[in-house]
């Protein structure tokens, strides 16, 4: 063990995108307040970020360091700029096009980065590993103590033969193309996976299930959606699978809203496509356009791309935002549907306008349309008045904002995060 009984030393090792880090530091934060040693692995480019929120920090790479110092979650950044054309295609074909691509700089990073992370288990010495990551590394598997998969995307990561493919965003309700999306599935993805087998059992793991790039954990597995808007499964996930309801961080700032948004006729909207969606600046000036004429006022994540994106009078945006401060203000979230988005918007009872661009995010999008808790609109060939209209339907239906309510007062009186620490210290003090 490492330090004094009753004290653990906790690994959180996330994806190097804001919404896996955020989720772990909502945990992370818990068990810090407990008394146990927290530690982030995280990507260079996010040095600094966590130790600011009071964490230990242990740095790695991806990739081979560049010339030029890199922003937080760059490699991502650079990635999704240079696949953006693949958005406007439909989700069967983005298969190839992008999601293939996807998992290939993934394991690439996998690859590279084993040998560092190894060398931070044996200084560290933790009681337990978190991963918030889609694809296994073998370090973390074979350190010779528990670890513990958070997933953090759709529900649908985790298979299910009757529910809709991954990544599809195909409803629950009609099976056609299924099985089509399946086939181009395994036929664009089966040589990635059988080379990344061959790495992971090189490297001491155990073999991947097939077609799947990460491993089940043998201890604990947690994933992230309220019960509200969970999948009913055919086969029983088992008893080392654990859903978290939500899992909202509790440490950003308050916020205030701007003076000129103060006191305007219509709601207050939250705008954000995420880091990586709000990079594509064309698309946020046609809903900048869009909304421009609307009587609501609008508060706007910008992105990294900020300094491209101007803002109209009822508006008003910054590069980042605290975003649980914001939705707990907000009467609607215009987003991109990525799932640390919507399970938040769910937490705090925000009705969604969503609009998918890739990965699960179009799971989640059509999740959300076929519950009836938002719209989910085509994020490239919307009509302003299809995005206007669904924004008036949504902030006039009183009996969806009591339905939302009733599920955001239940989640917020069981954090998510407490059940996850809880969990999480059992085993790491178990050892």
């Amino acid at each position: 063990m490492a330090g004094p009984i009753g004290r653990a030393t906790i690994v959180f090792f996330p994806e190097g995108a804001f919404g896996p880090t955020n989720n772990c530091v909502g945990i992370g934060a818990v068990l810090r307040g407990r008394g146990h040693r927290v530690v982030f692995v995280i990507e260079e480019s996010f040095a600094g970020t966590l130790e600011a929120k009071g964490f230990e920090e242990r740095l790695m790479r991806l990739k081979p360091r560049p010339e030029v110092p890199e922003e937080p979650g760059q490699f991502w950044k650079d990635f999704i700029r240079e696949t953006a054309p693949q958005f406007r295609r439909p989700t069967i074909e983005q298969l190839e096009g992008l999601i293939a691509p996807i998992w290939t700089e993934l394991i690439d990073g996998s690859k590279f980065v084993d040998p560092r992370l190894r060398e931070i288990f044996d200084e560290v010495r933790p009681d337990a590993i978190v991963q918030d990551n889609v694809v296994a590394f073998p370090a973390v598997t074979t350190a010779g103590v528990p670890w513990v998969r958070i997933v953090s995307c759709n529900p649908l990561e985790v298979k299910d033969p009757d529910l809709p493919p991954t990544f599809s965003g195909y409803p629950t309700s009609d099976r056609s193309g299924w099985d089509e999306f399946r086939r181009e599935y395994e036929r664009t993805h089966t040589d990635l996976w059988k080379d990344f087998d061959a790495f992971v059992t090189d490297c001491g793991a155990d073999p991947l299930p097939p077609l799947e790039f990460i491993h089940e954990s043998p201890f604990l597995n947690l994933y992230v959606y309220p019960e509200e808007a969970d999948y009913e499964r055919s086969v029983p996930l088992g008893e080392r699978w654990h859903r978290l309801d939500s899992c909202v961080r509790a440490t950003e700032p308050p916020f205030e809203v701007p003076e000129r948004l103060r006191g305007r006729p219509g709601g207050l909207v939250y705008l954000s496509l995420g880091s990586l969606g709000s990079a594509d600046v064309a698309l946020m000036q046609r809903l900048v356009a869009a909304l421009a004429e609307t009587p609501h006022g609008y508060l706007v994540s910008k992105g990294p791309q900020q300094e491209q994106i101007e803002l109209a009078d009822n508006m008003w945006g910054a590069e980042y935002l605290p975003q649980p401060s914001i939705l707990r203000l907000a009467d609607l979230v215009i987003t991109h549907a990525g799932n640390n988005t919507i399970t938040e918007c769910f937490y705090f009872g925000k009705p969604t306008v969503a609009l998918p661009l890739f990965w699960d995010q179009y799971d989640n999008a059509q999740r959300v349309d076929e519950l009836g808790l938002g719209v989910r609109l085509p994020s490239y060939e919307f009509e302003p008045d299809d995005l206007t209209g669904a924004i008036g339907r949504l902030l006039a239906d009183g009996d969806l904002r009591g339905r939302m309510g009733r599920m955001a007062a239940r989640l917020q009186s069981s954090p998510g995060t407490v059940e996850a620490a809880d969990l999480i210290e059992r085993l790491a003090l178990a050892r």
